[in-house]
């Protein structure tokens, strides 16, 4: 058996695994993420790997990091860390190899998750497949013929900033009308707040899911009221299954993949997300001669960053 460690970086908290060649994690640990970043986390990363070698008293010699940002294309460096204090311009695997004794893979959070649910989740039986996270910003991964396509630069299927709208709302990379500010997670709440300005007298089943105040509403909240039947949030979320689906034509036109795969927490909605986005990209879809790809959730929920980042350690 051939075991391996991922471990997935996220803004607010690191998950980390040991897993083995069927891509079931054996062992796991989870911690804070250090609000300072920087080499505090980098620290935090090597005590996980000692531990989890500990844990399973396993000398471990193939370990992955993935991360939310741009990473080099020989997957050492981040090249911008969007939500890391300290880790921009930061070559983590030089640092990383002398505290752990042995050589680290780097890679984007969303490839990592892609590659993890193309060898061990919903696309194993795929060859050509989009993967979108749908978080707090929207990310993406990209199998072509079997293999992660990274691009010339490492940097390849960032489809969150795509843009749609050149008059849209501004994205935080400083465009307007970007993917991700249509359908993420700010996109939704923001179909929300639209909703209740123009009919306010209908917000108070919704409200009643958080503490009663639209701040204290969050994507969960509105998840759950839209599967009660909640008139705001099933309109929110049909708002952003239309951008999704009209996104994802384009893609589907350029790519022709045979599956498309749709993680992150936005996504957990289910068919409340997934059917007015099927339904979109039906609509939106330019004539290609050929049956649309199939439009799924994705099935390894938070671990498939951990367990996509393990397998590509191993090379």
């Amino acid at each position: 058996m051939s075991l391996a460690i991922g471990i997935d970086v996220g803004g607010t908290k690191l998950l980390g695994g040991v897993v083995d060649d069927d891509g079931r994690v054996i062992a796991r640990l989870r911690r804070e993420t250090p609000r300072e970043g920087g080499s505090a986390l980098t620290a935090l990363v090597a005590e996980l790997v000692h531990q989890l070698q500990e844990d399973t008293r396993e000398k471990i010699s193939h370990i992955g990091l993935s991360a939310a940002g741009f990473v080099s294309a020989d997957r050492e460096r981040m090249l911008a860390a969007t939500n890391i204090a300290g880790w921009t311009g930061v070559n983590l695997a030089e640092e990383l190899e002398p505290l752990i004794g042995s050589r680290i893979i780097v890679e984007n959070d969303a490839n990592a998750a892609c590659w993890g649910e193309y060898r061990y989740g919903a696309g194993r039986d795929s060859r050509n497949m989009i993967f979108l996270i749908l978080g707090t910003g929207l990310g993406g991964g990209l199998i072509t013929n079997g293999e992660l396509f990274r691009g010339a630069h490492g940097t390849a299927a960032e489809f969150g900033h795509m843009r749609l709208n050149a008059s849209g709302p501004l994205c935080g990379c400083g465009a307007r009308g970007c993917f991700e500010q249509y359908c993420a997670g700010p996109a939704l709440m923001r179909h929300v707040e639209e909703s209740i300005a123009a009919a306010p007298e209908r917000a108070f089943e919704l409200l009643r899911y958080g503490d009663g105040t639209l701040a204290g509403l969050t994507g969960k909240h509105i998840a759950a009221a839209a599967h009660d039947g909640d008139r705001i949030a099933t309109t929110a979320f049909k708002i952003t299954g239309e951008w999704l689906g009209l996104g994802l034509a384009s893609l589907v036109v350029t790519l022709d993949p045979d599956l498309i795969i749709l993680g992150g927490g936005v996504s957990e909605a289910g068919e409340i997300l997934i059917s007015p986005a099927r339904e979109s990209l039906r609509r939106n879809a330019s004539f290609s001669g050929h049956s649309l790809p199939p439009l799924v959730g994705a099935a390894l929920g938070n671990d498939a960053g951990l367990i996509g980042v393990a397998d590509l350690a191993r090379g």
